[in-house]
């Protein structure tokens, strides 16, 4: 049988969109030569729609627009995604399918069995499980059929597993024994992206597929839906975990395969470095985001530092230099070599440059606050309107000109507050909220590889905010190399303060002064704009924390 993976990249919500998609695939794949055309995990409404899934109306068009793809595609077979009624009494009122879609109609359903609850999961919020799961024969070929985390639960992969049941290994038993058809195990996915994903999903399918002496076939979903970004890289192995087909990472993509054909060679695993994938991850997810909610056009903050400066060559390479805005705003208290900084990063990008000089406004800030400030010493509160006015101007130029302003706060910052509520976390998207400040200028060096686009000023100068004479970040922080493995053991990992003072030989009382800035902090991130997810924990709705709390770090 041949096999066509196809890899698209579905918005939620647009269901005439992924209609179009999924039948331009259809006929793509057809005309390659395949009888089957598998698409991702609710590809017909996108993943996750989250509370749209308690909408009656969402999940009639969902219901619709299934029926309306195997009516279209009547002239071959589709396996897709898609959300159902659940059809039952007490539980859950939806469920999450893979349809197979044969001579016009729905011929079979496999529900989900097992629905995540870690990290940015909720589907058990959502969806009704499934009970059993069965073997489904397509033009005398038997077929296991998956979605998703089903395939994730195999005992002998994992140390430790979330679930009782192995849905993969249920559905082997169930295989029927006087078939001599080669057992095909297909998987439909919405496997989000994070740093070395791509090399944990590839081992564990090969793992599968060795374990039951299967092909094993996984199509994932490519794209970006607000935070979460999903990689494609869809792929399948040969009953001997070599990879046989294999999809582009990070766009949509059209792959086949023969389930009888052992001649085709073995295509080794591509696995990029995982810096040039964070850097596609962002470029992707920053295009999606803004495109999907509507805008052609960013803005972008300017300051001379390293993290504005590679946000805005993320949003070049996403959108091109014409629909990117570059906005200086220096305050008494900014260097001469920040604005020559920022104009030499605008013309190597080619991007449009504009200087608005905030110290006029400052003046006047002050001069109405004075009565109030009298006696008291220049601080923060003086600090922080610098950042405020900025924000203000930069959402002035936003709803004058509609173009989606991007914050270009890095995790760092964020981790530990060292950041201003509606100063500069002012926008609608936060482009390197979960990038460390180390990572940071490592895409840098990545971005400047072929030719000096950031200038090597703004990345060998030590980091500073700029708001007081003479501020460094280091005032404030430990160096980042210190700071940064520390809020990765704590952020991502959950080590306590014990275990990261003995681990990384560094003064526990440093460890606790950065963990309870950490835990200070938790206010302005639940304010802050949605993050783009490149690592296994970032902030937003994968990491949960009250804020209202007294914690002994």
């Amino acid at each position: 049988m041949k096999i066509a993976l196809a890899q698209i990249n579905p918005t939620i919500g647009d269901f005439s969109g992924n209609l179009k998609k999924i039948l331009d695939f259809t006929r793509r794949a057809v005309d390659a030569g395949a009888d089957l055309t598998v698409f991702p995990e609710l590809a017909v409404c996108g993943y996750l729609p989250a509370d749209f899934l308690e909408k009656d109306v969402f999940i009639a068009r969902a219901s619709e627009t299934l029926a309306k793809i195997a009516e279209q595609t009547a002239y071959t077979s589709v396996l897709c995604g898609a959300v159902l009624p659940s059809g039952v009494i007490t539980g859950k009122h939806v469920r999450n399918v893979a349809a197979l879609l044969t001579e016009g109609r729905v011929s079979f359903l496999q529900q989900k069995m097992l629905l995540p609850f870690y990290d940015v999961f909720d589907e058990q919020r959502y969806f009704e499980p499934a009970q059993q799961q069965t073997i489904v024969t397509l033009k005398g070929q038997p077929i296991a059929i998956t979605v998703c985390e089903d395939a994730w639960n195999d005992k002998l992969y994992w140390p430790r597993r979330f679930y009782p049941v192995d849905p993969v290994g249920e559905l082997m038993k169930k295989w029927p024994q006087q078939s001599d058809a080669p057992r095909i195990i297909l998987n439909i996915s919405a496997s989000p992206y994070w740093k070395e994903k791509r090399q944990v999903r590839s081992e564990m399918l090969a793992a599968l597929a060795c374990r039951h002496h299967a092909v094993v076939a996984m199509c994932n979903q490519v794209g970006g839906n607000d935070s979460l970004l999903f990689d494609g890289t869809s792929i399948a192995f040969d009953p001997e975990g070599c990879v046989i087909a294999q999809a582009k990472s990070f766009e949509e993509d059209l792959v086949l395969f023969d389930t009888a054909d052992r001649s085709t060679p073995c295509v080794p695993v591509a696995q990029d470095d995982e810096v040039a994938g964070a850097w596609q991850a962002l470029v992707m997810g920053t295009r999606d985001y803004v495109r999907k909610c509507g805008f052609s056009k960013v803005l972008v903050g300017l300051s001379g530092g390293i993290d504005s400066a590679l946000v805005a060559a993320i949003a070049t390479e996403a959108f091109g230099a014409d629909n990117v805005i570059g906005i200086g705003m220096p305050s008494e208290f900014s260097s001469s070599h920040s604005v020559e900084d920022a104009r030499a990063l605008a013309q190597n990008l080619g991007i449009r440059f504009e200087l608005l000089a905030i110290r006029e406004i400052y003046d006047q800030f002050t001069k109405v606050l004075h009565p109030l400030f009298q006696g008291t010493s220049f601080g923060l509160a003086e600090e922080n309107i610098q950042p405020r006015i900025r924000g203000t101007l930069l959402m002035a130029l936003s709803n004058k000109f509609g173009a989606l302003v991007l914050t270009t706060g890095n995790k760092s910052e964020m981790a530990v507050g060292y950041c201003t509520l509606y100063g500069d976390m002012v926008g609608g998207l936060a482009v390197i909220g979960d990038v460390a400040k180390t990572s940071v200028y490592e895409l840098s060096r990545y971005v400047n590889r072929e030719r000096e686009i950031i200038p090597v000023a703004t990345i060998e100068k030590p980091p500073s905010a700029e708001l007081r004479p003479g501020q460094l970040d280091t005032d404030s922080l430990p160096p980042y190399d210190i700071l940064d493995p520390i809020l990765e053991a704590y952020v991502e990992r959950y080590e306590s303060a014990e275990q990261i003072a003995r681990t990384q030989g560094v003064d526990r009382s440093l460890v606790e002064q950065v963990l309870r800035l950490v835990e200070r902090s938790e206010y302005k991130r639940q304010q802050a704009a949605p993050v783009l997810k490149v690592t296994r924990k970032s902030f937003g709705n994968g990491r949960r924390f009250p804020i209202a709390v007294k914690v002994q770090v």
